[in-house]
């Protein structure tokens, strides 16, 4: 039999979906599952998305530009100003969903062989695309102890090597939900304009910033408007996952041209998420208010409980709709994998992604789970009382 290619070897499983053959037999067995692993928002996609697919007089499901529809890059532009980002339609293209964006931007700006570094822990797929565009992750270490604020600039200098051609962020956050300062931006803007790097920046969660804090963008950064590459996304702007369309977005007329071949050679993005991506864009504010107050809501109860119990420590998010716990265990794997085969409370157990698929360094995020707040606060009190019992009797314990 043929060998299959060293990628597929290499290439991580998702921390957020490998487990779900042991979830699947759980439910068999007829035990109730609190899915926190994942970010799927239970939040309704708003009306004005499902009702332009339902009522369009499409005749033809055709191809679109494959930069996307241009209707629909036009009223991004629009959205976009809102948050003092200011573009023209040819400096958007749509993607099929965030992933191809961030997919799109590795293969555009980066060789086989070079060097990324990425503030960890950070979204665990970021593995797989570089895996799948052979470029090598550096990561730089942040620390639950500090909230995972950005690691001094000091650090990211120490993984500077001839290789480095760029830096990645997520800014809000997952899977800390950390929300970096205008000063910290500006730091990296520094250290990006000093060493001519590429600034690759995940901003799909800019809505669901809290406290009174504000989101700063990379394209805000004055002086580095070529070096910087922003990818977007729908899925949890409008609780859309599911229709695919993200956006790759650069102020880089070369990036762009570059790009958009790579745009070509996939043909285009779906129509129908186009459609409903391009009708949601008039969702009223008053959407975002009550999503914005729920999600607080629940991080606020989560936060709480997690902290009541014996040993655990999470600090506060300020951004999307994550945190990341640590607990008084002794492998987050094991631990996660043994909520879902040997362990019920009242017939009803919680699914975490283990955060060692967070992290590139081996061994980090051992004793941390990445909690996704995305169900209602009733289902969250089931999942807090589920793990706090949980931490009771789990064989590994450590307090």
């Amino acid at each position: 039999m043929p060998q299959i290619s060293n990628k597929a070897v290499h290439m991580p499983a998702s921390p957020i979906r490998k487990l779900v053959p042991f979830a699947d037999a759980a439910k068999k067995r007829g035990t109730k599952i609190y899915h926190l692993n994942i970010g799927q928002p239970d939040i309704a996609t708003p009306d004005s998305f499902l009702k332009a697919i339902t009522s369009n007089d499409l005749k033809v499901v055709e191809y679109s530009h494959s930069a996307g529809n241009e209707s629909y890059r036009k009223k991004l532009c629009n959205y976009y100003k809102e948050y003092n980002i200011n573009l023209d339609p040819n400096e958007i293209i749509i993607t099929c969903g965030g992933s191809e964006a961030i997919s799109i931007a590795m293969l555009t700006c980066f060789n086989p062989g070079d060097e990324i570094i990425i503030p960890e822990p950070f979204y665990a797929n970021y593995n797989g695309f570089s895996n799948s565009a052979d470029v090598v992750v550096k990561p730089v270490r942040s620390f639950i102890e500090s909230g995972f604020a950005l690691p001094a600039i000091s650090e990211f200098e120490k993984a500077i090597t001839p290789k480095t051609k760029g830096i990645m962020i997520c800014n809000p956050g997952n899977p800390t939900g950390y929300l970096y300062t205008k000063s910290e931006l500006e730091a990296l803007r520094d250290l990006v304009k000093k060493h001519d790097l590429f600034l690759l920046s995940d901003e799909v969660y800019r809505e669901f910033c809290y406290d009174g804090k504000d989101y700063v963008s990379v394209m805000h950064l004055s002086g580095i408007e070529n070096n910087v590459i922003l990818l977007d996304s729908i899925s949890k702007r409008y609780s859309a996952c599911g229709a695919r369309i993200g956006a790759l977005i650069s102020k880089n007329k070369i990036i762009m041209a570059a790009a958009l071949k790579f745009a070509q050679a996939r043909l285009s993005p779906p129509s129908y998420g186009q459609i409903g991506a391009e009708a949601a864009l008039d969702t009223p504010k008053s959407y975002f208010e009550g999503v914005k107050k729920e999600y607080v809501a629940r991080r606020d109860f989560v936060i709480e409980a997690l902290n009541k119990m014996k040993g655990v420590f999470c600090p506060k998010p300020s951004g999307a709709f994550y945190c990341i716990a640590k607990l008084p265990i002794d492998n987050a794997d094991k631990f996660c994998q043994w909520l879902l085969e040997e362990f019920n409370f009242n017939s009803q157990t919680v699914m975490l992604a283990p955060a060692t698929g967070f992290y590139s360094t081996p061994g980090a995020g051992s004793d941390e789970v990445r909690i996704a707040y995305v169900l209602k606060i009733e289902d969250l009190k089931g999942a807090m009382t589920c793990l706090e019992e949980a931490l009771k009797v789990y064989p590994g314990k450590t307090v």
